[in-house]
């Protein structure tokens, strides 16, 4: 095998694995936000029952995004090295702006994804859990937890967008 097909056979290994951590990450936060969560009030008339249910089902799909969340990251910083070696590139071509704009877009998503997680911590979940949280203080974490989870799924989509802008070499 020669070198350039080894190079082209490894760049389509990284944007396969970029594009399955994308599916999990993006894909489990659509279920969620559109099809799960909206589900939950069939199941219960309980808050108090469908947040110790979505705090359930977030933990363990924590257990997947996260790892696509970091996979996506260094998979993505790994196709753009060569571009980011070369600031001056990142300013003076389209690619470059949407790439710029992508990253600030998953800056964003970290820091909401920082946020969620600082809000739903261990000793809040074990109170939700033991039912040792009063509704009021619940009904405000809810839609705290809404708009986090609003806003991580349009910044998701958001970036989705630029990377296909940067796949379409726009």
């Amino acid at each position: 095998m020669t070198f350039t097909k080894f190079v082209v056979i490894e760049q389509a290994i990284i944007t396969w694995i970029h594009l399955v951590a994308a599916a999990i990450w993006v894909g489990g936060s659509l279920f969620i936000g559109i099809v799960f969560s909206p589900l939950l009030k069939t199941i219960s008339t309980s808050l108090e029952e469908r947040i110790q249910i979505m705090i359930k089902v977030g933990k363990r799909f924590n257990k997947i995004a996260v790892p696509s969340l970091i996979i996506l990251m260094a998979t993505g910083l790994y196709n753009s090295h060569l571009l980011l070696s070369k600031p001056d590139l990142l300013f003076a071509t389209s690619y470059g702006t949407f790439l710029t704009i992508k990253i600030i877009l998953v800056i964003a998503l970290i820091i909401t994804y920082v946020v969620h997680v600082r809000i739903i911590r261990k000793d809040v979940e074990d109170q939700i859990i033991s039912n040792q949280m009063p509704l009021e203080q619940i009904q405000k974490l809810r839609k705290k937890i809404i708009i986090l989870g609003e806003v991580t799924v349009v910044l998701s989509v958001a970036i989705l967008f630029f990377a296909a802008l940067l796949d379409a070499g726009v």
